[in-house]
């Protein structure tokens, strides 16, 4: 049996079959349940909350682990349907439950699945506790129980969406949606999403939304269902026939998101991250800090200036965001690859909390996005940034890696000026620019982020980036 129970930047993935198998799970399961009993969090009740999403298999995989935790006393609580990522986190608060298991393989091909533990705040868990899980796998591997054991505790099945419904609407200013009701397309990508974006929008918030691929599909559209630009052309097509107010979508577990404005330009999830800390600052009057992971646009630095908040900068992954979002408040939270939560919401990253506040940050302002974002940019400059993901051999990967390790001391002409490695390697140039190069937490990828003063000047970066990862 295999032992290859490791944990990325969010939780553990692997193909279908191949590492992704019932008996890695079991393993997996096997694994949590004894942790938890060995290092029971503070004040939590011995229950275990299990989520799935739309792929192959996951409800069979989760029922599964629900037999599994049942069987070491916890009450493990199955949803009754796929559920968002984000929902399973609220669940976990909500109940005070030990933590939560969630096969989900989020926006990654449809050949993989996954697995992600949320600990008993909610939020993904910290390295120390996914080391923990690790260890205890290494040690079972090979003799975990088997049989009618695991079988023997019933388990209960319940429906998440209420309570985290009560939950949204505590956060969203759902009566501003309504006194400006406008139109959205809503791309679910064949995912958890469907019965919770549009229903928010259109049910609570009063807008008209046309829906695209609501229905589940473990293949998603034989597409990559990952919320890009790339991967968006036909909410692009129908926002421009439907002359809707704005697009909107979700990965497969929804706790990512896509934001597409009226006239078709794609916001970056840095622009979704500025736009919300200046919306709940300057709209809402919220108060508190921002963070953001070392990879996150410096735009997010630009709008925090603007009204005196501070900025806290953390790691790749969204638990060390969240981890810093229980330590102090924040306003909202974020990082460059789709993730975002708010203050008084949830350490982990909800893509449908980012939409709804896109739609009412234009029913606040009533304009569009993009032309919030110029304003914006009339105060602070132009920050305009990128990202190249290159497919390397682990040899090559240790290569470029090292020679980031050594420094560099200029790059595409500019003198380097600082060195930082919270994670990865940033090397800032100076007037807000920089260039950072970073191995992925869950794919064979290594990450080159650029961020300029101008489209030009990131072109410029950009080939001199390609050509130092030749």
């Amino acid at each position: 049996m295999s032992t290859a129970i490791k944990f990325g930047t969010s939780g553990w993935r692997g193909v279908i079959s191949d590492t992704f198998t019932f008996a890695n799970v079991e393993l997996a399961a096997h694994s949590i349940a004894q942790f938890l009993r060995e290092n029971p969090p503070p004040g939590a009740a011995k229950r275990i909350i299990i989520g799935y999403d739309t792929r192959f298999l996951s409800r069979e995989f989760a029922t599964r682990c629900a037999e599994i935790v049942a069987s070491y006393g916890f009450e493990a609580w199955l949803t009754n349907r796929d559920v968002p990522t984000p929902v399973v986190s609220h669940a976990i608060r909500v109940h005070k439950a030990s933590g939560g298991i969630n096969i989900t393989a989020s926006h990654n091909p449809p050949e993989y699945n996954g697995l992600k533990f949320n600990g008993a705040d909610g939020g993904p868990a910290v390295p120390e506790v996914t080391k923990g899980i690790e260890d205890k796998a290494a040690e079972l591997a090979g003799r975990i129980p088997s049989g009618e054991e695991c079988h023997s505790r019933s388990f209960k099945t319940f429906d998440p969406m209420p309570a985290y419904f009560t939950q949204v609407r505590k956060l969203v200013d759902f009566a501003a949606l309504r006194r400006w009701r406008k139109s959205a397309v809503v791309d679910l990508m064949f995912g958890t999403g469907r019965g919770y974006l549009d229903a928010l929008l259109e049910k609570r918030g009063g807008w008209r939304v046309e829906s695209l691929h609501g229905e589940t599909d473990p293949l998603f559209g034989k597409g990559h269902p990952e919320p890009i630009r790339e991967n968006m052309g036909e909410l692009l097509a129908r926002l421009k026939k439907s002359r809707a107010t704005i697009g909107l979508g979700l990965d497969p577990d929804a706790d990512r998101f896509a934001v597409v404005d009226s006239d078709g330009s794609f916001m970056s999830p840095n622009e979704v991250l500025a736009l919300t800390l200046y919306h709940l600052v300057k709209n809402r009057h919220w108060t508190g800090a921002v963070v953001r992971t070392v990879a996150t646009s410096h735009l997010v630095d630009a709008v925090a200036g603007l009204f005196g908040v501070q900025v806290r900068e953390t790691p790749v992954g969204f638990k060390y965001i969240g981890a810093a979002m229980e330590r102090e408040p924040v306003i909202v939270g974020g990082e460059e690859s789709g993730g975002l939560s708010v203050r008084g919401h949830l350490p982990e990253k909800d893509g449908i909390m980012a939409c709804l506040l896109m739609a009412e940050l234009v029913a606040y302002e009533g304009t569009s996005l993009r032309r919030i974002l110029r304003g914006i940019e009339r105060r602070t400059g132009r920050i305009v940034s990128d990202r190249i993901n290159l497919r390397v051999t682990p040899e090559r990967k240790e290569e470029l890696l090292k020679k980031f390790a050594a420094g560099l001391q200029e790059f595409a002409g500019r003198r380097v000026i600082e060195k930082v490695t919270i994670d990865g390697f940033k090397f800032l140039l100076g007037d807000g620019c920089w260039v950072m190069f970073r191995a992925s937490g869950t794919e064979p990828v290594l990450r080159c982020y650029l961020e300029a003063r101008s489209v030009r000047q990131l072109a410029e970066f950009r080939a001199s980036a390609l050509k130092l990862l030749e």
